[in-house]
């Protein structure tokens, strides 16, 4: 059973008919692309989930880019793809792994534990020379009665309690966007720069090698201590622009052996939504 990591050579090796493999690729400045480059060529049997529409729930204006489809939607999305208590589900992306770690939460929330990211993504299986295909008839299955489970390990956190933390801090924020937009000296999607008042920040990238892999397990939880110095995984919740980058931050810590941090969903994009809360620059 793989439930944080497989790599291109085991996927290649230990890949039957039975598990799901899940194409997420996407780009956030050009919305079809993921599809596009799914079309041109995919791990043979993937199926592909697109960011905007299959794994998102509705926009209001007011709860952020992408915010959380409704529980019992996600899981009859699921139930369509066939999806079984006992079934590996493997979940590839370009690379970076942002869009497979959010994914990969999503399923963990339904508490379904047999899921893992293909480290390295696309890349990695193309540098394995991992067979291809542009064939997307057999992408189908038939749906299944599975039945989604509350995961207490996999908590959430709203932009209340966000605000109401401010002032009487029990929970560290922490905010996976890179420096600059922590900063709040460029904002090149949302409309206010900065970042939420008392959050640290710890672009996600930090998580990963030069080719795209995640880093070892034990440089993992050294950074993450440092950057938490002293505070249990418990107490820190995961934020970025739209709340899935900081699913990548998460997934980290988990793989890492630092289990228990929290998700705010709606992450920057929700909270600045609304002009009353407070929004800070700089590094503090």
């Amino acid at each position: 059973m793989y439930t944080y990591l497989i790599s291109a050579a085991e996927l290649e090796q230990e890949h039957r008919s039975d598990w799901l493999v899940f194409d997420v690729r996407h780009d956030l400045m050009n919305p079809q692309a993921g599809r596009s480059a799914y079309l041109q060529g995919h791990i043979p049997g993937a199926r592909f989930l697109d960011n905007d529409s299959d794994l998102v729930g509705k926009l209001t204006g007011k709860n952020g880019r992408h915010p959380l489809p409704e529980r019992d939607k996600f899981a009859d999305l699921m139930r369509q793809q066939g999806l079984e208590s006992q079934t590996q589900v493997v979940i590839y992306d370009a690379g970076n792994s942002m869009f497979a770690a959010r994914l990969w939460w999503m399923l963990r929330w339904l508490g379904h534990e047999k899921v893992a990211i293909l480290d390295g993504g696309w890349q990695a299986w193309v540098a394995e020379n991992g067979k291809v295909e542009t064939d997307v008839s057999q992408a189908s299955a038939e749906p299944s009665q599975w039945e989604e489970s509350a995961n207490p390990d996999m908590p959430t956190v709203q932009a209340a309690e966000i605000l109401t933390n401010i002032e009487q801090p029990h929970f560290v924020v922490v905010d996976a966007r890179a420096g600059e937009r922590f900063r709040g000296e460029v904002e090149p999607i949302d409309p206010v720069a900065g970042h939420i008042p008392g959050a640290i920040n710890r672009p996600n990238s930090a998580n990963l090698q030069a080719d795209g892999r995640f880093k070892p397990v034990l440089a993992l939880r050294a950074e993450f201590a440092s950057l938490l110095a002293g505070r249990p995984a418990d107490q820190v919740v995961h934020q970025c622009g739209s709340g899935i980058t900081a699913c990548h931050n998460l997934f980290a810590m988990e793989l890492a052996g630092m289990n228990g941090s929290k998700l705010y969903p709606g992450s920057w994009s929700e909270w600045v939504s609304d002009p009353s809360r407070p929004v800070a620059v700089g590094d503090a």
